[in-house]
């Protein structure tokens, strides 16, 4: 008899979990995934990555014939909104793609075990009524809404909601407030923002988009207060109190200072994620949680427990699907003895607003600080959408592409993209960083024209102070 039921057994179906699952069965290992909910694909494919962009694309048709850019192109329509279909479609990609998931899991044999897994030992686990052991077993429970401490989320009542609420609305706001100017405050903003409701983003910092680089985070807030958003930075909210289908926030400066209420129909709680290490029983197995609640693990993503790896949100860097599943593919190739490797430097963030926000690599600042606080150590090429031709014909003004390249190698460091496809730009800049591009490699590479990635070569040119069309 085999010393263990499963060679690999991973704990969550999210994108960590489930590629990690996978690629370990295709590798030749004896697979097993626990996951608890209804459906594969965990907080992604279920109630966060997937349905907000189904919810973002069509928000953006019904934005583009009520406000103007269709009729700009010599198309006129009357649209009405029927957001009970809206919803039918957003649910219908979800269900596709977690039945998707659920096919490869039959394909590539890798048996589901439905429950939420609790160590009993390093090589144990209870699922349910099911105890199951594995030689190696895979963490990979992903993370949940950061609480804000004095306000109860409660979204059925579609009042005070988390983004999973808040892609479940009924009906559209009239007013919503969005507590935290972050990538997912933003994007559903930008969802209800164009189907009609008046959205007020409370941001705790001066700025929006924390982590992105500083002139982004500038021309977002031009950009969404164009669009309609009323932003009030530098503000935090000290309380949320509800009555019947109203809500009475009250606000006050981050600094301290007077406060104020505020009245709305629906309040977004988006102020962060947290890792789900709860109910894992990780006292069992003698593992701790760092002061954010991450386990530590090292490059090849071992905890200090032998046998338990751990990926995805529930360890420290970027909580991002792709991140995961890189390192769900990575993790999986250690466990089976081969060398899984991921460049955390180089993990692509993108916002899809539109336009979309995107960046990969170090910010100006942060390039600066690496360079020991020497400006003239870097260099900085910067190329405007609206002096891109595609941008141009397509009624796409807005953003810019921005590259920061090291002054003496000409490596670059970082780019960073404001377009109505900076998401698919940024791809072509993480792919040139990966193989140690300079400015010049990317501004004699031949780009396709008309394109908006034509504006990359434009920023890699302006590194050298020889940009073309400004």
């Amino acid at each position: 008899m085999a010393e263990y039921d499963y060679d690999v057994l991973v704990i969550g179906a999210g994108p960590g979990g489930y590629v990690a699952a996978i690629r370990a069965a295709q590798l030749g290992l004896k697979t097993a995934c626990a996951e608890g909910r209804e459906t594969l694909g965990g907080t992604c494919l279920n109630v966060g990555c997937i349905p907000s962009k189904a919810m973002l694309h069509a928000s953006e048709f019904f934005n583009a014939a009520t406000n103007g850019t269709m009729a700009e192109m010599g198309i006129e329509v009357e649209p009405k909104l029927n957001l009970d279909k809206m919803h039918e479609q957003r649910r219908d990609a979800v269900k596709s793609l977690t039945g998707g998931i659920q096919f490869l899991f039959k394909k590539n044999k890798v048996d589901w075990k439905k429950g939420y897994a609790t160590f009993q030992d390093a090589h144990t686990v209870k699922i349910g009524d099911e105890t199951v052991t594995a030689k190696d077993i895979i963490i990979a429970t992903g993370s949940s809404v950061t609480p804000l401490p004095g306000v109860e989320i409660d979204n059925d009542n579609h009042v005070v909601v988390d983004s999973t609420g808040a892609l479940e609305l009924p009906a559209v706001p009239k007013k919503m407030v969005v507590i935290g100017g972050g990538v997912i405050g933003l994007e559903m903003g930008s969802v209800w923002c164009r189907l009609g409701a008046e959205v007020i983003v409370v941001e705790y910092l001066d700025k929006l988009l924390p982590g992105m680089d500083d002139d982004v985070r500038k021309e977002a807030a031009k950009i969404f207060k164009k669009q309609g958003m009323e932003l009030r930075l530098s503000t935090k909210v000290t309380g949320v109190s509800v009555e019947g289908k109203k809500a009475t926030l009250t606000l006050e400066p981050s600094a301290g200072g007077e406060s104020e209420t505020l009245e709305a129909d629906c309040v977004l709680v988006s102020i962060g994620r947290k890792p789900n290490t709860d109910g894992l029983g990780l006292d069992k197995i003698g593992l701790e949680t760092n002061k954010r609640g991450q386990i530590d693990i090292d490059h090849d993503f071992r905890t200090k427990v032998d046998g338990v790896w751990a990926i995805g949100d529930v360890v420290p860097g970027p909580m991002l699907a792709h991140k995961a599943e890189d390192e769900g593919i990575a993790c999986a190739e250690n466990v089976a003895g081969l060398t899984g490797i991921v460049n955390h430097d180089l993990i692509p963030g993108v916002v899809y607003t539109w336009p979309e926000f995107a960046g990969v690599g170090l910010t100006q600042d942060e390039a600066i600080e690496k360079m020991g606080g020497d400006k003239t150590k870097i260099k900085v090429g910067k190329f405007p959408m609206m002096a891109n031709s595609r941008a141009k014909t397509n009624h796409e003004p807005d953003g810019f592409v921005k590259i920061i390249a090291e002054a003496e190698s000409d490596r670059v460091l970082g780019v960073w993209a404001i377009a109505s496809v900076a998401g698919t730009m940024i791809q072509q800049a993480t792919q040139a960083m990966e193989f140690g591009a300079t400015s010049e490699d990317i501004a004699y590479t031949c780009h396709a024209h008309p394109t908006h990635s034509e504006a990359i070569k434009e920023a890699a040119m302006g590194v050298q102070g020889k940009p073309i069309h400004i």
